[in-house]
């Protein structure tokens, strides 16, 4: 199962020369850091979410005419789609314009875990650093998203929190659009609680504990398989005994009838 959230973007002809425009289309992940997904409860339409840890990586590519960066979310022991878990932010320095791909939505795996959120904020982040100023044009919203009432709000609901205007045309939610707006409007802030970055001495520091948890349980295996073991003994002493004297009260009771129909 996929999450699906809207990004804003150019409109088809202007993202389509943008992209024939890139030098970097081929260009993969350089950078890596470790995010932790915290546990949270079961949800209704996504299922279980556990805790997970997974792999952030980046590429970043800058020239006179353009920027580009790249994010993905990588799933140990576990392979997607070419076009999930990607998000590109381009720069045109010669228009200041920013746009989102590499298509028009962004498909996030595990869903509902709060990465879509982060890869945004990330992206924003940076773009702040250097072309706050730049525009990000609108963008027509997909009609599919409005057919559930449910995938409509969780969109629209994303798209506001990180700082995009969400507008409908119509009253029946079916023509959105995100507005035109600047890089300095989106937010560069994500849920800190459903994802976090893990650096290399905590993650060491948690496989550390980790092995001496297990440690101390196998310990506790052990003395507890110990203990089974004594009273396993002890019930085949016990199963001895019991049998010893039942035999010995079958004799007596054979004994005594004898001795009575012998007299």
């Amino acid at each position: 199962m996929t999450n699906t959230e809207a990004i804003p973007e150019s409109p088809p002809e202007t993202e389509e020369n943008v992209a024939a425009t890139l030098p970097w289309a081929e260009v993969q992940a350089e950078h890596f850091r470790m995010l932790r997904l915290a546990p949270l409860a079961t949800d209704r339409a996504t299922g279980a979410r556990p805790l997970r840890f997974v792999q952030f990586g980046y590429a970043e590519r800058d020239d006179k005419d353009h920027s580009l960066l790249r994010m993905v979310i990588q799933l140990p022991g576990q392979r997607v789609r070419r076009e999930q878990n990607h998000l590109d932010i381009h720069v045109d320095h010669a228009t200041q314009r920013v746009y989102f791909g590499p298509g028009s939505s962004l498909e996030i795996e595990p869903p509902n875990r709060g990465l879509g959120r982060f890869l945004v904020a990330q992206g924003a982040a940076w773009a702040k650093k250097k072309w706050s100023h730049y525009r990000i044009d609108g963008v027509n919203l997909a009609n599919k998203d409005a057919l559930n009432e449910a995938t409509r709000l969780r969109r629209d609901h994303f798209l506001r929190v990180q700082g995009f205007d969400v507008a409908y045309a119509d009253v029946q939610h079916l023509k959105g659009q995100v507005q035109p707006g600047k890089v300095r409007d989106v937010l560069d802030s994500w849920n800190t609680e459903k994802v976090q970055f893990v650096e290399i001495l905590e993650a060491a520091q948690m496989l550390q504990q980790a092995e001496q948890n297990l440690a101390e349980l196998q310990v506790k295996l052990r003395k507890e398989e110990e203990k089974v073991l004594k009273f396993k003994r002890e019930d085949s002493g016990l199963r001895f005994t019991i049998t010893c004297l039942v035999a010995f009260t079958v004799f007596q009771a054979g004994l005594l009838i004898w001795i009575a129909t012998h007299r």
